[in-house]
């Protein structure tokens, strides 16, 4: 009885310890499972995070670069903006805004004319001084800047119709003060021609005059326009179209050098001309003095001829001697 029972506890130890063994390799391989799994979830884990931060390192430094251009760009506004204001100051100032004027009227013709064709600042003998003027063959062109803003700002933004009739009146005013200034530099006795360019450095300020309207304000400056060239010879200007009267002075200008050219070579032909004349005169004096050599020579031959003769007479012996007559030389007559 013993005995059995004591095998069936070596049974059951046996049992006992093959579970337990097969338990502990399932623990094991359950663990093995679950630390395998936690390390993939923690490798992807891993890589999420990575491309995580390395988009927001990339976004962080996109904002930045944008925040820097934006930095640049403001700036840059700021800087337009100080200059803008420097313009409006400019533009508000009488003086410099004639200087800005004058710049621009100096820009347009040293790029259209060449050096030698212009002068600015030129003073008369009476003292004037005009702003630029034109040298042609036939004489010279003044041309002087004017910049009438502040009536002409004024008319523009006002809105209250009797201050703008007062307003236009003094624009028109304005305007054709700066006419009667620019046709006192016509100075004929002094070299100029009978007319002057007046230039607006406005393009706006021009089409306006041209259309009789400044913004929506109707204007009538049709008979300032008719004033300037009929009563004062006033031709009036903008950039553009300045530069295109520059454009025929310049053709002028070339036609005039062409012209100078032809004159220097018939100059010179007449000179060669005159060389050639005494050349011939010269010819014509050493043909004549060839002539009497050769006359000379052959008088000379005949008379040798003559004494051999007589040598041959006296002494009843031969002739030695042949004359050895030259031909004259031919002139030819034209």
């Amino acid at each position: 009885m013993f005995m059995l029972l004591q095998q069936q506890m070596q049974e059951l130890n046996k049992t006992l310890d093959q579970k337990m063994s097969e338990t502990h390799k399932s623990m094991n391989d359950t663990q093995f499972n679950i630390n395998r799994t936690i390390q993939d979830q923690f490798g992807q884990n891993a890589k999420i995070i990575q491309g995580i931060s390395s988009q927001s390192n990339k976004m962080i430094a996109d904002i930045t670069e944008k925040l820097t251009s934006l930095d640049k760009t403001n700036q840059q506004v700021i800087g337009f903006s100080e200059q803008l204001s420097n313009l409006e100051k400019v533009l508000k100032h009488q003086k410099q805004r004639g200087n800005l004027g004058e710049a621009g009227l100096q820009l347009v013709m040293e790029n259209m004319l060449p050096p030698g064709a212009y002068e600015f600042q030129h003073k008369f003998d009476d003292g004037d001084i005009v702003d630029a003027l034109i040298i042609t063959k036939e004489g010279t062109i003044p041309v002087d800047a004017k910049f009438s803003l502040d009536n002409y700002q004024r008319l523009l933004h006002e809105e209250d119709e009797n201050i703008r009739k007062k307003l236009e009146v003094d624009f028109k005013n304005d305007l054709k003060k700066r006419i009667d200034e620019t046709s006192k530099y016509i100075k004929t006795k002094e070299g100029t021609l009978e007319f002057a360019f007046m230039f607006i450095p406005s393009e706006a300020i021009y089409y306006d005059l041209l259309v009789n309207e400044v913004g929506a304000v109707k204007v009538n400056t049709r008979n300032l326009i008719d004033y300037a060239f009929n009563e004062k010879k006033v031709v009036i200007v903008s950039p553009t179209t300045f530069a295109a009267y520059l454009q025929t002075v310049l053709q002028g200008l070339r036609a005039m050098k062409i012209e100078d050219g032809a004159k220097e070579i018939r100059k010179n032909v007449e000179q060669l001309g005159k060389h050639l004349n005494a050349y011939e005169e010269f010819m014509k004096k050493l043909g004549i003095s060839m002539t009497t050599t050769v006359n000379h020579y052959n008088t000379a031959y005949k008379e040798l001829g003559k004494i051999d003769k007589d040598v041959v007479r006296i002494t009843d012996g031969e002739k030695h001697i042949e004359p050895e007559l030259l031909d004259k030389p031919r002139m030819e007559v034209e």
